[in-house]
């Protein structure tokens, strides 16, 4: 087993090596919440680049509730051309792509309006910065159940549009990931209290989209290896709910960790203290992949040659990459070439704030991903702080074109 050897998932799907492009947040929508010039300008970017498959960034399966500006939306009335083309565009020398559909449920911007749902009314807790997100309100059965059903059409529609299959994003403190929350989920019906019942909804997604697809078609679940919060998410549940999303049929399972309000996703804890630079969850999914019958993919800060066979050594058999790729889109192909240049990386942050932190190093990865949007070259010599600017500043006139969008459609 070396990187660029195929591997089959349970499904009977092929993945021409074990590097996945793991999914960013993009931002990258036209004004009518579909993929166009920039999106596909982007993929056919990673395309050749020796990738087993590239998973999206973030689809939201109800316009309602975005998880910023600027994201891509596909439910029932949705226009399913532009995806074509976007599917075409990432297959084109032989990578599969895979959709991340989503629900941010309480972690919407309050700027950007729409609908704020939870499990429980408990808001996202950023500190001085909490007053920057939505409020929450407890979602009634009714909604839940439709939101079960929304995930169920995203997915059908993605396999109509050419996509080889679907990641259910239920890590970062998005909805899912509250369900599964004790410290969010305060329910008390079947959807909360016990860890079972707070995985029911995240079950119930599952089920939804199986009926829904093909059994070729690809169903991999994103899942916070822990949440790093005193009394969230821990590793044992985590453990538990892969036992049991396992016999739901997935194919695939990556690890990931963490939400807004503690980072770990890039290298942070609550408490402020730094994880293994690369490779963050490797040890979690050391301890999974002997238990699991389905592959494990592991992502978090994985950016050397090096570190990526190391956990293929370690028996976990997917590797995701995500902001590498961002600053280098043939990375995995210079690696099976031989071609080792200088590590490229963006400016370190050691600021104070892990909120800024964060949205400086997304900002960051952003302007990378709008080079190659716009088939220009990616450049890290860059200052955190305009990139932030320009990064907010930007946002800003998406979270206006968004609204207007929304006030369109609502007089139609």
């Amino acid at each position: 087993m070396d990187l660029f050897s195929p591997l089959t998932l349970p499904n009977g799907q092929t993945i021409k090596s074990r590097i996945v492009k793991a999914a960013m947040e993009e931002n990258l929508s036209n004004a009518e919440l579909l993929p166009d010039g920039q999106l596909w300008n982007l993929y056919s970017a990673w395309s050749g680049g020796e990738l087993g498959a590239m998973i999206t960034g973030n689809v939201m399966v109800d316009h309602r509730a975005m998880t910023g500006p600027g994201g891509v939306v596909l439910e029932t009335k949705t226009d399913l051309a532009p995806f074509r083309t976007w599917s075409e565009r990432a297959k084109q020398h032989g990578s599969k792509i895979w959709m991340q559909i989503n629900h941010p449920g309480r972690q919407v911007l309050r700027k950007l309006g729409g609908e704020v749902w939870a499990p429980s009314a408990i808001p996202v807790d950023l500190g001085k910065l909490s007053h920057l997100m939505g409020v929450p309100r407890e979602m009634a059965k009714e909604e839940i159940l439709e939101t079960i059903e929304r995930f169920g059409i995203t997915a059908m529609l993605a396999e109509k549009a050419g996509f080889d299959g679907v990641e259910i994003h239920a890590a970062h403190g998005y909805l899912i990931s509250q369900f599964l929350s004790p410290l969010v989920n305060r329910r008390t019906d079947e959807y909360g209290g016990s860890l079972e019942n707070r995985a029911k909804f995240l079950i119930e997604v599952i089920r939804s989209i199986r009926k829904k697809v093909s059994t070729s078609f690809t169903i991999g679940v994103k899942l916070n290896s822990a949440d790093f919060q005193k009394g969230g998410f821990s590793f044992e549940d985590a453990l538990q709910v892969i036992a049991w999303i396992e016999k739901e049929g997935i194919h695939f399972i990556e690890l990931s960790g963490g939400s807004y309000e503690a980072p770990a996703m890039q290298g942070e804890s609550k408490d402020g203290s730094t994880l293994a630079r690369e490779a963050y969850f490797l040890e979690f999914a050391k301890q999974v992949q002997p238990k699991c019958k389905v592959p494990v993919m592991v992502t978090g800060g994985i950016k050397r040659k090096e570190v990526a066979e190391e956990v293929l050594k370690n028996g976990i058999p997917m590797i995701g990459i995500a902001t590498a790729l961002a600053i280098n889109p043939h990375l995995a192909k210079d690696w099976r070439s031989g071609i080792n240049d200088k590590e490229k990386n963006l400016p370190k942050l050691e600021w104070k704030s892990k909120t800024f932190k964060g949205l400086a190093n997304m900002a960051m990865v952003r302007f990378q991903l709008q080079s190659m949007a716009k088939n220009k070259p990616t450049d890290t010599k860059i200052s955190p702080i305009w990139r932030l600017v320009s990064d907010q500043l930007r946002l800003a006139k998406l979270t206006k074109r968004y609204q207007k969008w929304m006030q369109r459609t609502q007089n139609h």
